[in-house]
C-alpha cells in the first residue's frame, strides 16, 4: 500500500467526510461503500438497481457491522433525473460518481440507453455536483477510450477514434468534465478504468465480464468460450487497486486535478494466459478443472491489446498497485467460490 493511501486511511479516520458514491450496489460501487464504511465516512449511495444488486449491499452491511453501517444512507433512483441527483449530492463532500451501463457489446445492443445513462446521467451529476459545491468530483472514466491507437502502453495523452457506442460515451464524459473545469471553475477527476476485477463482479447476463464469467464456467465445470485466437491481451487490475485510485483522487491536491489517469497495473495478460492462471488458481484451491477451451469469433468493437502506462498516476497520485494478476485472482476465487452453488 501506498504512503500516499495511508496517508488519505489516516487523516479520513481522525476527520471524516460525507461521501456520494453512484452505482453503489454494483461492483467497484459496493467496493468503495465497504471501503468508506470500515474506516467510519458517512455515505449516500445512489442506484436504481440497473446493474447493481441489493445482495451486494447486504453483503456490504454484513461485512462492517451495524455500527458503521448506521453511517450509510440509500437512495433508489436514477442518475438521468436531475432532481434525484441534486438531492443525493445535498451535503456531500466528495462525490465518487461510477454509474454507468458498462459493456461495449450492451452498447452495440442498445446505443440509445447507453447514451443516455452514461452521458445524460453523467451531466446531470456534473451539474448537481457543480452546484453543491463538493470539494472534489472523481468519475469512472475507461480504458476503451484508447480506441484504435495501437501504441503500447497507453499513455492519457494518446488516443485514438473509439471502436463502441460505449467508448463515445466515455470520451465525452472526459470532455464535459474539461469544459466544466474551464468555464466553471470545476474541477473533477476521471479514472481510465482497465479490466477490473473482484468480488462482486456479476458472472451472469449476457455482458459479463470475461474472469467472473470464466470462473462460473470453471466452478461449473463447463467447458468456456476465448473469443479470437486468445492473444488477444488485457491489463486486468483488481479492484482494490481501483479503490485507492479513487481515494487518491477524491482528496487530491488542484494541481492534479482537471486530469485523467489510467487505473491498472501496468502489465498485459492474454486471454490464453489468463485461462491458463485461473485454472492454476483453481487447482491450488482443490478444484481442478482440465477442460481445455473452445474458440469463437472475435467480438466487435473490442480493443486487441491493453496496457496501460501508470507512471502519472503515480507521480500525481502516489498510487501504488497492490495486486497483480495473479495476486488478484487468489484474492478473488474465495470469494467466487462462496457464491456458487
Amino acid at each position: 500500500m501506498s504512503k500516499a493511501f495511508n496517508k488519505c486511511q489516516t487523516q479520513l479516520r481522525e476527520s471524516p467526510k460525507a461521501w456520494l458514491v453512484t452505482g453503489v450496489a454494483g461492483f467497484i460501487g459496493s467496493n468503495l461503500l465497504e471501503w468508506l464504511l470500515e474506516n467510519k465516512q458517512r455515505v449516500v449511495g445512489l442506484d436504481n438497481y440497473a446493474t447493481g444488486h441489493p445482495e451486494n449491499l447486504a453483503e456490504v452491511r454484513d461485512a462492517v457491522g451495524a455500527s458503521n453501517w448506521k453511517n450509510f444512507l440509500f437512495i433508489e433512483g436514477d442518475i438521468r433525473d436531475l432532481q434525484t441527483c441534486r438531492d443525493a449530492v445535498r451535503g456531500v463532500d466528495y462525490v465518487l460518481h461510477q454509474a454507468a451501463l458498462g459493456s461495449v457489446p450492451r452498447s452495440l445492443d442498445d446505443p440509445l440507453t447507453s447514451h443516455d445513462a452514461n452521458i445524460n446521467g453523467f451531466l446531470n451529476m456534473l451539474v448537481a455536483a457543480r452546484d453543491e459545491g463538493v470539494e472534489s468530483f472523481t468519475y469512472a472514466a475507461s480504458s476503451s477510450t484508447y480506441g484504435d491507437h495501437p501504441a503500447l502502453p497507453k499513455v492519457e495523452d494518446r488516443i485514438g477514434e473509439p471502436l463502441s457506442p460505449y467508448a463515445v460515451t466515455k470520451l465525452v464524459n472526459e470532455l464535459y468534465a474539461s469544459v466544466f473545469a474551464r468555464n466553471y471553475g470545476f474541477r473533477a477527476i476521471g479514472l481510465r478504468y482497465f479490466n477490473v476485477f473482484g468480488p462482486r463482479q456479476d458472472p451472469d447476463g449476457p455482458y459479463a465480464a470475461v474472469i467472473p464469467r470464466w470462473v462460473d464456467a470453471m466452478l461449473a465445470d463447463k467447458r468456456l468460450t476465448i473469443n479470437g485466437d486468445g492473444e488477444t491481451s488485457r491489463d486486468f487490475c483488481y479492484v482494490a487497486n481501483a479503490v485507492q485510485a479513487n481515494i487518491l483522487a477524491a482528496m487530491a491536491s488542484e494541481e492534479a486535478r482537471d486530469q485523467v489517469y489510467n487505473v491498472a497495473v501496468g502489465d498485459r495478460t492474454s486471454l490464453n494466459e489468463l485461462f491458463d492462471s485461473l485454472a492454476c488458481e483453481m487447482a491450488a484451491l482443490k478444484r481442478d478443472y482440465s477442460r481445455s477451451p473452445l474458440y469463437g469469433d472475435f467480438r466487435p468493437g473490442d480493443v486487441r491489446h491493453s496496457q496501460a502506462d501508470i507512471s502519472k498516476i503515480r507521480e500525481y497520485l502516489g498510487f501504488q498497485p497492490t495486486h497483480d494478476i495473479r495476486a488478484g485472482l487468489a484474492a478473488a476465487l474465495p470469494w467466487y467460490l462462496s457464491h456458487t452453488s
